[in-house]
């Protein structure tokens, strides 16, 4: 068995907007999905991208992939890559494919000079709370994420 990463192309978007989907059917949020396919490849491959992707692969065929972007730490004064999504499918769960697009973004945080790898997991995903713990990661229990969408975010954008 051969684990390979590499980078997305535009040709692997509908792979990306299929493992999209497979993820919130797998957490249980496919009626969160709302992505225009056209819209999530610009914004993904046009003139400004806003994530990368890395797809993972299993002796040639597509398992997996990890989407990803850079955020900030002024505490560190430095980069870091917070990680939106990271899927394998089922049959390929345990193939050790999960590890190596991890490490894969730890290596890309050293090339990049960035101070972190961080991501959010749902509270009841055991089995992958499991898996990132057993890699190193800790739960950042002091904190809670807060977010602002739909008509709450533009009644905000109004009062600017």
């Amino acid at each position: 068995m051969t684990l390979a990463i590499r980078p997305a192309a535009p040709a692997d978007l509908p792979l990306i907007a299929q493992f999209i989907r497979d993820l919130a059917d797998y957490e249980k949020l496919a009626h969160e999905v709302r992505f225009d396919e056209a819209k999530l490849g610009e914004k993904l491959f046009g003139p400004r991208p806003y994530a990368e992707v890395v797809i993972g692969e299993i002796d040639g065929t597509p398992q997996g992939f990890a989407l990803f972007f850079h955020n900030f730490s002024t505490f560190e004064g430095r980069p870091g890559i917070y990680l939106e999504d990271l899927f394998v499918r089922p049959e390929a769960r345990g193939s050790g494919l999960g590890k190596a697009l991890l490490a894969h973004l730890a290596k890309l945080c050293t090339e990049r000079d960035c101070a972190r790898l961080e991501w959010s997991v749902l509270d009841w995903n055991d089995p992958a709370i499991g898996f990132y713990k057993g890699l190193g990661a800790k739960l950042m229990d002091e904190w809670t994420v807060m977010r602002v969408d739909g008509d709450a975010l533009a009644r905000l954008a109004g009062a600017a």
